[in-house]
């Protein structure tokens, strides 16, 4: 028997005999065990039972780690966390803002170029070693652990804001059990016998009052807390009940919620679209939105803005998608689904851009309609007292029913006769492009403008309750997802059981969201929005990118997705992970801080004298905590590395989870299982077929050369693979 075997070494030598995590991890592909034979002088094609001397066919199943029931849960997880609200108020207002259908071309090119490869990316190493965001990057490469300790940390921040909105929508649902909707005329005081109407409302409108006051009760400035808002602290003490309901079990009760959060979204979507197309204006409006300005497409600003909503939309750097894809089995198509969830994504913003605009055309054209009726009142009441010859108006219009283009006639002869004192009259072009321009995102487009709108529909309250239902679904399904993202790394790395740590993170979470429903809240929730999540995020996924791609190696990656997937990827995932996707992240990086350095440090202020918001510098302690954001979330990526580095802190290898640790015990198990039995049926091991599959020879990305793996995963320095160069070991 030759040496250098395990039974050998144990009869032998009274040393232990040991193999590393890397060397065992390093092995671990997808085979199918029932067509292994064993050489115990059986033909190749014999039947006889040798199950008990292999290993289990299906060690996925064994390693204790929870599974998707199926394929369809699976993807409905990760179409709900990457498809949410602003699918909805942000993809349509960049459309508008930068090009109309112009935008659509570099959308596309760099969801090409950067979306999909690195969405694929993530699925694929959270896939093939089944852990969470921490627990991937330290087996990738140890000392940028911090990765996932960083995104951790963002997924927090996030879900703590992300879900005061949701809160938001709870409020407006209820709301809109009623009739009329609340917000659809401004509140009337009596004074005596004289009806005043609310001066705040007057001077804004019905819905921006209401959002304003009646539902934030907003201070006038971020140093004024005002105290808590009542409403808003139920509304989001309801908000993190739900969430904690659904993400209670993990994946078994969150798969379920899954069917209907993101399902129902697309039934809403659809009626919407319907109702809004019947609806006067809406093709207005959608033309106005896909009519291309083809010279916007020259502007960096385009393309920046462009790059960062393919970013965001596919929920990339957050943890959530390697987490899902944490529990798949090893041989998943991953691939089919990166192209399949990014597709999904693509279109839910065409449809939801659809909707919306068709609904913003028919309440521009409302509008506009409101515009003439007034500016015709005025141009009466200056005939009748002798302000305007009675010889400017054109004999063909009457004022009982008038036209937009009747007025647009009327007033320009106005215009050039009166040119002097045309001024003075006050009179208003009420041009419907002026309408269609007014461009509105985020929660201006959601709680005021489609709100507005909807007023205006038959049976409103129905579509108000069915608009605000989606948008709460919208926002859960992206809210299991961030939590997913939180609760897996911590579920990996300690022996606690899940059900105690979601009830313990959402309590944690609705206290210290408490600051975002204070009187001041919409402040700090804008602040997070736009201070926690963009810089952080895209320097977590550089640092991704780098990681596989120079450090681990693009060609041993490619190596591991083809003995995961059963077939090679295509060459041009190699050239995006490579070279393409960390240039334009490295741009998109110096883009953010260029925009970051460049743009005042502000935000919105609502002056309720004036009935409007206005834009105001941040205080110095404002200023600081932004900026804390950004540095407490990129801070663990500087400690982990130095600490690990200067050997510290350990690499991770002793903390690796308890299913995974089970797993390879069980590897262990029956490796040795049969080395005895090989040794007592008097076989040389190097006769049967080794238990774990020979790597395949990899031809790079051209296919001519033969790559191999000579020193594939032989470290035994820790329990990772210890890469130092990115291609050193090919």
């Amino acid at each position: 028997m030759p040496k250098n075997t395990k039974v050998t070494q144990r009869e032998h030598s009274n040393e232990p005999v040991t193999e590393s995590v890397a060397d065992l991890l390093s092995l671990e592909h997808p085979m199918d065990y029932k067509s292994s034979q064993m050489s115990m002088g059986l033909s190749p094609g014999s039947t006889a039972p040798v199950k008990a001397l292999l290993p289990s066919p299906d060690p996925d199943a064994e390693d204790g780690r929870p599974a998707w029931n199926n394929k369809l849960e699976y993807i409905l997880a990760q179409v709900g966390f990457s498809v949410g609200l602003g699918n909805v108020w942000r993809f349509p207002y960049l459309c508008q803002k930068n090009g109309g259908g112009a935008y659509l071309v570099p959308y596309l090119i760099l969801l090409i170029l950067i979306g999909i490869p690195l969405f694929f990316l993530e699925l694929a190493v959270g896939q093939r070693i089944r852990r969470g965001s921490i627990g991937v990057w330290n087996y990738v490469y140890p000392r940028l652990g911090g990765i996932g300790v960083s995104s951790l940390m963002v997924c927090g921040f996030v879900g703590l804001y992300y879900n005061v909105i949701i809160g938001w929508s709870i409020f407006y649902f209820f709301q809109s059990f009623q009739y009329p909707l609340p917000w659809a005329e401004c509140p009337i005081h009596r004074n005596g016998t004289q009806a005043v109407v609310e001066p705040e409302c007057e001077k804004s409108s019905a819905t921006t009052y209401f959002w304003y006051r009646q539902a934030l009760n907003i201070t006038s400035s971020i140093d004024d807390t005002g105290g808590l808002n009542w409403k808003m602290t139920l509304s989001l003490l309801v908000a993190w009940i739900m969430v904690c309901l659904a993400v209670i079990k993990g994946i078994q009760s969150s798969g379920k919620v899954m069917y209907f959060s993101s399902l129902f979204p697309y039934v809403v979507l659809f009626c919407f679209l319907v109702r809004g197309l019947m609806l006067k204006g809406a093709v207005d409006g959608i033309a106005h939105m896909f009519t291309p300005k083809l010279e916007k497409m020259l502007e960096p600003q385009v393309w920046r803005e462009a790059a960062t909503q393919v970013f965001f939309a596919l929920g990339l750097g957050f943890g959530g998608v390697i987490a899902f894809s944490s529990y798949n089995k090893r041989d998943n198509n991953c691939h089919f689904d990166a192209a399949l969830v990014s597709i999904i994504n693509f279109l839910t913003s065409i449809l939801a851009t659809l909707v919306v605009f068709a609904v913003l055309g028919f309440k521009a054209n409302v509008m506009n309609e409101k515009c003439v009726v007034e500016n015709a009142e005025k141009i009466l009441g200056y005939l009748n007292t002798g302000v305007l010859s009675r010889e400017l108006i054109p004999p063909h219009i009457n004022f009982s029913h008038l036209s937009s283009q009747d007025y647009a006639e009327m007033y320009a002869v106005i215009k050039t006769v009166k040119e002097e004192n045309f001024a003075q009259l006050g009179l208003d072009p009420c041009i419907l492009e002026d309408e269609l321009n007014k461009a509105v995102q985020g929660t201006g487009l959601a709680f005021i403008a489609f709100t507005e709108a909807m007023t205006h529909f038959p049976a409103s309250p129905f579509w108000s309750v069915m608009f605000f239902f989606m948008l709460i679904n919208l926002g859960l399904g992206s809210m299991i997802g961030t939590m997913t993202g939180i609760t897996t790394p911590i579920l990996d790395a300690f022996k606690i059981r899940k059900e105690i740590l979601c009830v313990v993170c959402c309590i944690i979470a609705f206290l210290l969201g408490l600051l975002f429903v204070l009187r001041s809240g919409n402040y700090f929730v804008a602040m997070f929005d736009d201070y926690s999540a963009g810089l952080p995020l895209i320097v977590v996924v550089i640092l991704e990118n780098i990681s596989v791609a120079w450090i681990y190696g693009t060609k041993r990656f490619m190596q591991d997705l083809e003995d995961m997937l059963g077939f090679r990827p295509y060459s041009f995932y190699f050239y995006m992970w490579k070279f393409v996707s960390p240039a334009v992240l490295v741009l998109l990086i110096c883009a953010t801080v260029i925009e970051m350095a460049i743009s005042p440090a502000g935000y919105n202020a609502w002056v309720e004298a004036e009935g409007s918001d206005r834009f105001q510098s941040y205080p110095p302690w404002a200023l600081a905590m932004a900026y804390a954001l950004i540095v407490v979330a990129m801070l663990p990526l500087p400690i982990v590395f130095i600490a690990r580095h200067f050997s510290l802190i350990s690499d991770g290898s002793n903390k690796l989870s308890v299913s995974y640790r089970k797993g390879m015990m069980k590897d262990i198990s029956n490796l040795e299982e049969q080395d005895e039995q090989r040794f007592i049926l008097s076989k040389n091991p190097s006769e049967a077929p080794s238990p774990m599959p020979a790597h395949r020879a990899y031809l790079g990305p051209g296919g001519t050369q033969e790559m191999t793996n000579t020193n594939y995963g032989t470290s035994t320095k820790t329990g990772y693979q210890n890469i130092g160069s990115p291609e050193s070991e090919l």
